[in-house]
């Protein structure tokens, strides 16, 4: 995806419309990082709807989305899957330079997933994710705010192959970095399940990295393929 406007600034709202049909797979991401600058008035928005087909497959891994000064920002996606169709979706937030150095000096970044699968009786809610991040004035970037750290990345995947035992992997595999890392299960509807991985870290790479690792291990096990190498730089 190439953003028409090199980056998104105050009242901006892009629509995306993404559907994968039965038994395809698609790799989508960015040409580059997507970048949030002053919204002065109001803020940036961009509202993602996924639709996934029987047996469909798809890898959403944008570059990072790097949020600057006085930048405020929400981003809104519906996914809706078949039970037996699979995502993978990866997002890495960092704060953008400031002429001072100072950090955190955007005003909010909100993210809110609503992920839904079809099921015979109607399409049932497994997961909302919603996250908010407001830094707190004066830089206080301690316990109760990032824990100290200035950078996140989040992974999110869908597949009725999620279970205990790969979360308890990944949570493992996510020690080797420097990172602060969780990982959560949600519950199981129509044999299809959720895992959501939080990482903190105040590196951008150490985070892609990380995030490139937990999917290489999915692409390696559940369709014998390489980790990813977009070899955009």
């Amino acid at each position: 995806m190439v953003n028409p406007g090199g980056a998104y600034l105050g009242a901006d709202l892009f629509l995306i419309d993404v559907e994968v049909e039965n038994h395809a797979a698609l790799l989508l991401t960015t040409q580059s990082a997507t970048k949030v600058y002053r919204t002065p008035g109001s803020f940036a928005e961009q509202r993602m709807n996924i639709k996934l087909g029987e047996g469909s497959r798809l890898e959403l891994m944008p570059d990072q989305l790097i949020a600057y000064r006085e930048a405020s920002y929400r981003q809104y996606s519906h996914i809706s899957l078949h039970p037996t169709s699979s995502l993978v979706m990866a997002e890495v937030i960092t704060p953008g330079w400031s002429p001072d150095g100072a950090s955190f000096k955007y005003e909010e970044v909100r993210l809110r997933n609503q992920i839904w699968i079809e099921s015979e009786a109607g399409p049932k809610l497994l997961a909302l994710d919603n996250l908010l991040i407001v830094p707190p004035v004066n830089d206080v970037t301690g316990m109760g705010f990032m824990e100290g750290f200035s950078h996140l990345g989040s992974l999110v995947v869908v597949d009725s192959r999620v279970d205990q035992g790969l979360a308890d992997e990944l949570d493992q595999l996510a020690r080797d970095f420097d990172a602060y890392t969780g990982v959560s299960l949600t519950a199981t509807i129509a044999g299809s399940g959720a895992l959501v991985l939080r990482s903190l870290s105040n590196s951008t790479e150490e985070l892609n990295t990380l995030l490139g690792a937990c999917t290489g291990v999915l692409r390696e096990r559940w369709y014998g393929q390489a980790p990813l190498n977009l070899r955009k730089y």
